[in-house]
């Protein structure tokens, strides 16, 4: 697997961020396979949640993958990592070269379709650390992806994260904004992102 960054990387000039995005970083026929393999043998699970009080399965599959002993708690969720398989160690090691970062953990999220989602969030849970850097891999259906600050209204984002992309959020971006991915009535494909973190 190889990073071609076929397209230049796009940087946004936003308040308090720093928010990269690559909309190549790898080859559409690379993403279409890695896709149907995760797609078919990642161990996907889907949790229940709280809001309000009242408990709810995720809109969507996830799964942790990364070192041993580094479990990631959020949303009252407690996920336990499975170890390392070799195409996410491959795809672990060519995203540590275009970001600099050693990377220990992998979330992954299936959006089955339009129904499934992720509601307004910041990935600052305390095992991540002060400044976290968060690689984002999507692979299948492009989805929108909304970003806005928690202090200034008017400073709002959306990206279209297509397939093969990679999106970078690093400095104090976790502070200031909060990201989703929204559900939509359209009819969509499913969709596969990857986010690298690293657990302190």
């Amino acid at each position: 697997m190889n990073s071609l960054f076929q397209s230049e990387p796009v940087f946004f000039n936003l308040p308090d961020a720093e928010i990269i995005y690559f909309p190549s970083f790898i080859s559409q026929e690379e993403a279409d396979l890695l896709f149907y393999e995760l797609q078919k043998n990642v161990l996907w699970q889907q949790d229940e949640i709280t809001v309000y009080g009242k408990k709810h399965l995720q809109p969507r599959l996830t799964a942790l993958y990364g070192n041993e002993g580094k479990p990631y708690s959020y949303s009252n969720i407690v996920m336990q990592p499975h170890q390392w398989t070799m195409s996410l160690q491959k795809i672990k090691s060519l995203i540590e070269s275009a970001s600099k970062t050693n990377f220990t953990t992998v979330l992954l999220n299936y959006y089955r379709d339009g129904n499934d989602g992720n509601g307004w969030h910041a990935d600052n849970e305390k095992e991540l650390g002060i400044n976290p850097i968060i690689a984002s891999l999507s692979l299948g259906a492009s989805r929108n992806f909304q970003l806005k600050h928690n202090n200034d209204v008017t400073q709002k984002k959306n990206i279209i994260l297509e397939n093969g992309s990679l999106l970078l959020m690093k400095g104090t971006t976790q502070h200031f904004w909060k990201h989703q991915i929204p559900k939509t009535a359209k009819s969509i494909g499913p969709r596969i992102n990857l986010t690298f973190r690293v657990i302190k």
